[in-house]
């Protein structure tokens, strides 16, 4: 276990505010129909290195310090598949610096959106694909950004929020589409990829790590990863939410909220929200993303069905949260969890049991930072700091 180095805080502006402008590119989409996974691509923006360096230097003059290159940001959409198998069009947006070397591809998936707005195809302000994907392309990285089912393309679909299989396939898929276009665009790849994401990104890039290397293991040529703040242990973290006392903080209860209905949906429980909670919260958790539950989630559960989980008797909810668990495997690619071990969001003990686990089936190359005192919020930077520090040092 290593401890995060606060030596490198002076830093932290470089890379946890961003704000770009740019110009629009041609709206026309480019069918690509000899390819596999590509649907189409359209050019969103381009950014001269000048542009970036006087508009981020305004906010900062040390961002000019990691800015190189500047940057061409492209939307695609690409065949997926939804978790029941039913084929959908997904979307996604590849940023890619105007350096002439062979260059890396890093798949960043987001974290937790509930406006299309955000999704990384809309590079809208305040996104991860307007900010810090920007930042790291500049550096000299491919940004392969997902927008995962639910938003862009699909956004008419239910989002398969904190749902394994959903993440990792529509992720996996957008690599593939990536892949497509860099070939078809003559962009100069050097074949290495790195992956990483904070909070549902965390879990969506252990999800999409662990698919590719116990199915795909030589589709691609994966050289580290880092993952910040994600449920990866949803068995053990589900049970500390239905028994143990929170804050009562309603935008943290209505993620987990918005957890349960999911499963309840894709898994066909197809419960009534009264199974779950009492009253008045049934009635509040119908409104999914929306809800407005400010105490303690284990006071609104039913006692019947509190009591179904205490003895293992509710075999289909425990069934379908186990499905989801990422954190009991065996890694092959170096991997860095970084985790706030005051994070009361996504609770430390995520990234505790994964690298416990991991480590007792004999991974070598896995490594626990705990980020001391952060919270959900405040853990961002030193993911970031190590995350960059961890894709320059890994070649």
């Amino acid at each position: 276990m290593r401890i995060f180095n606060p030596l490198r805080a002076w830093l932290l502006p470089v890379f946890v505010t961003f704000v770009f402008a740019g110009c629009q590119g041609d709206e026309n989409p480019t069918p690509a129909p000899e390819n596999k996974v590509l649907v189409g691509s359209t050019l969103k923006a381009q950014f001269t290195k000048a542009e970036l360096s006087s508009r981020l230097g305004a906010i900062n003059p040390a961002y000019a310090l990691f800015l190189q290159f500047g940057v061409k940001v492209h939307t695609i959409t690409y065949k997926t598949q939804l978790p029941d198998g039913t084929a959908v069009t997904a979307s996604g947006a590849i940023l890619i610096p105007d350096s002439p070397n062979p260059l890396p591809v890093v798949s960043q998936q987001h974290g937790t959106i509930t406006d299309d707005a955000q999704a990384p195809s809309n590079y809208g302000p305040g996104s991860d694909a307007y900010e810090a994907s920007t930042v790291f392309a500049s550096t000299g990285y491919i940004m392969v950004c997902p927008d995962y089912i639910g938003y862009g393309a699909s956004k008419s679909v239910p989002h398969t929020y904190e749902h394994r299989l959903g993440l990792a396939q529509a992720s996996l898929d957008m690599l593939r589409a990536a892949k497509e276009f860099l070939t078809n665009n003559n962009v100069n790849w050097d074949k290495r990829v790195y992956l990483t994401g904070y909070s549902e990104g965390g879990y969506a890039t252990m999800a999409l790590f662990k698919l590719m290397e116990e199915k795909y293991p030589d589709e691609f040529n994966i050289r580290a990863v880092s993952a910040g703040a994600g449920a990866y242990n949803k068995t053990a973290f589900m049970k500390q939410i239905v028994n143990s006392t929170s804050g009562g903080l309603a935008e943290y209860n209505r993620l987990y909220v918005w957890v349960l209905r999911t499963y309840n949906d894709l898994y066909k429980l197809n419960r009534p929200m009264s199974y779950y909670f009492k009253e008045p919260y049934a009635t509040e958790a119908q409104k999914g993303v929306n809800a407005n539950i400010n105490v303690s989630l284990d006071k609104t559960f039913t006692d019947s069905f509190k009591k179904a989980l205490s003895e293992g008797t509710d075999a289909d909810f425990l069934k379908a949260v186990a499905d989801n668990d990422v954190f009991d495997w065996k890694p092959k690619a170096p991997l860095r969890l970084y985790h706030g071990d005051a994070d009361q969001l996504v609770l430390f003990l995520n990234s505790k049991t994964a690298f416990d686990a991991m480590k007792a089936r004999g991974a070598t190359n896995v490594e626990l930072i705990p980020l001391a005192g952060a919270t959900h919020a405040s853990g961002i930077g030193g993911y970031i700091l190590g995350t960059f520090d961890m894709f320059t040092t890994v070649k």
